[in-house]
């Protein structure tokens, strides 16, 4: 059945949400206003509703995955950010740096099970040179071909481009010239001055993360984004963050999906409270009727949880992620999520969410299509 107005009617009374699903209906942008209105909204059930209507206007009835592989080369960092209890010094116990061939053993792994994709994010250690990210792309791209290589935030390419005092337009040309694919959307946390002043001041910030993004785009570089949500920041401020996102979106097209991370604060500094399962099922569901310029959401069950990314894949989003293997950075925060999926794992999630599991090259290609019943 096709939703309407007249269907929602049947289950709300709120005025207010109606009038703002009526103009979402008709195909017209939610200002930040009515979004954070949706947000204190208790209209869960419609919220979904109209929420996964616009995803099935993109999507259909698919729900993508992809065979992958997180490789996190190293976890010292020189920025000690609060929400993040992965990072850590380089005399810490817990220390740990990936060789060059250590590097290239995981991604032969990825490819023999039948890898797309290896996805390469980590800390950054003051030694690292910029000569060292080079070199890890390159040597994938020598040895692995067919590998799409997703690699480096937004956070580390800054990082390049400050120890090399090369430009944003310099560092990505070199590594899209050693094998570079994409770039994940990792760093962005919220853009909000005031928040990233508690939980991220040394960072790049909002600005030279869009001015990257926006960079990679004109290189013909797809990109992913991100929010973490559920530490200290406000309604606004996801709101605020979202509409900067859109923006750019509107001016380049560049990005692939958005991925909304829940704030996992289990061995931060920072600490806090787990976001509950309302709050991520609304922000999903309200990133996909905000975000009408992306085409795709991600429920990431590394940081949602199997079952809360199931629900979600109801809520407005099409896509979990992948299969991961090695996943450590979330983990080291408290997600009780598993490290990775098998491939059977992530068909039958996505089955029994009632939706059909797509398996997707890194730019959303269609690779296979699981149509069998359970």
């Amino acid at each position: 059945m096709e939703l309407t107005i007249d269907t929602i009617f049947q289950t709300v009374q709120d005025k207010e949400f109606l009038k703002i699903a009526e103009k979402v209906l008709e195909g017209r942008r939610m200002s930040p206003e009515e979004a954070l209105y949706l947000y204190k909204s208790n209209e869960l059930t419609a919220l979904g509703l109209l929420a996964e209507h616009l995803n099935r206007q993109k999507n259909g009835m698919y729900a993508y995955f992809i065979v992958n592989r997180q490789i996190n080369p190293t976890n010292i960092c020189i920025y000690q950010c609060d929400f993040c209890a992965f990072g850590v010094k380089k005399s810490n116990p817990k220390a740990y740096e990936m060789s060059l061939e250590e590097i290239l053993r995981k991604v032969e792994e990825t490819y023999r099970m039948g890898g797309r994709e290896v996805h390469i994010v980590g800390g950054i250690p003051a030694h690292w040179g910029y000569e060292k990210y080079v070199e890890i792309v390159s040597e994938i791209r020598k040895r692995f071909p067919e590998i799409i290589i997703k690699a480096w935030t937004a956070v580390e390419i800054h990082h390049m481009a400050k120890i090399s005092g090369k430009s944003y337009e310099e560092v990505l040309k070199e590594l899209k010239d050693a094998g570079l694919d994409a770039l994940p959307g990792g760093g962005a946390e919220i853009f909000s001055e005031r928040v990233r002043q508690i939980i991220a001041p040394y960072k790049a910030n909002a600005e030279q993360y869009l001015e990257v993004h926006r960079t990679a785009h004109k290189l013909g570089i797809p990109t992913n984004a991100t929010m973490l949500y559920g530490h200290v920041e406000t309604l606004e401020e996801r709101i605020e963050h979202m509409e900067k996102l859109r923006e750019l979106q509107d001016e380049t097209g560049g990005f692939q999906v958005f991925i909304p991370l829940a704030y996992w604060p289990e061995g931060t500094r920072l600490g806090g409270t787990r976001t509950s399962s309302i709050d991520d099922l609304k922000t999903t569901a309200i990133s996909r009727i905000f975000l009408d310029n992306f085409d795709h959401i991600k429920a990431y069950w590394v940081t949602l949880g199997e079952k809360v990314a199931q629900v979600a894949l109801n809520f407005g989003a099409d896509d979990l992620d992948g299969t991961i293997q090695e996943e450590k950075i979330v983990h080291s925060a408290g997600t009780k999520s598993a490290y990775g999926h098998s491939v059977d794992m992530l068909v039958k999630l996505i089955k029994k969410a009632g939706k059909i599991p797509a398996e997707r090259d890194t730019f959303y290609n269609i690779v296979r299509v699981y149509r069998k019943h359970c």
